[in-house]
């Protein structure tokens, strides 16, 4: 069974549109575009890039997968995660897609969450959910998530696409491994631990 884990960049209020770029995604007037690379430290890098060292693939939803596709094929080779993101397989969920040309690319068929299903049952190693907001929503719904791994950047954006967004299905967590780099970003990884439990002082 392959674990499903979701990557994602957030500011500290929990917002996760746009992180690397004015243009990435201005969807309901969004103007804080690219607020994640000066949030950031040389250390974020590092433990992103521990992040897939289990992973042999992406799962991404339709608006990351354009954007991934746009800059990696062409992406500077001195950077070292060029390699990764083109070499890695890249299953793709969309209602919209007819075919995927980024290589390594699958676009899955049929029923999104059965799909997502039978991808889980396959053998391989890690699938690494990387932005695509709709799609973690999808996942959490239909308890497909494994595991949150979750850089949360000192900066506060007030407006804009959330990870937990409003609806959010109750769930406990259970710290993997927290730390803070010397730029204040935490990174955190998470597993799904049943529904919280509740109690009074």
């Amino acid at each position: 069974m392959r674990k499903i884990i979701v990557c994602t960049f957030l500011t500290l209020d929990g917002v996760m549109q746009a992180p690397g770029g004015p243009d990435e995604d201005a969807e309901s007037g969004f103007t804080h575009g690219g607020w994640q690379k000066t949030a950031s430290d040389d250390e974020v890098g590092a433990g992103i890039a521990g992040w897939y060292q289990h992973s042999d693939a992406m799962l991404l939803g339709r608006k990351t997968y354009e954007i991934f596709a746009s800059y990696w094929p062409s992406a500077d080779p001195e950077n070292p995660f060029t390699a990764q993101m083109n070499g890695m397989h890249k299953y793709v969920a969309s209602r919209t897609l007819t075919s995927v040309e980024w290589q390594n690319s699958t676009l899955l068929e049929g029923d999104t969450v059965e799909a997502l299903r039978t991808l889980k049952a396959s053998d391989g190693g890690n699938i690494n959910v990387v932005g695509s907001g709709d799609l973690a929503q999808t996942l959490m719904r239909h308890d497909l998530v494994d595991e949150y791994r979750l850089t949360i950047h000192p900066v506060i954006i007030g407006t804009g696409k959330r990870l937990f967004a409003e609806g959010a299905i109750p769930t406990a967590l259970e710290p993997v491994s927290v730390t803070t780099t010397k730029g204040g970003t935490v990174l955190g990884i998470y597993r799904p631990n049943g529904k919280p439990t509740y109690d009074s002082y």
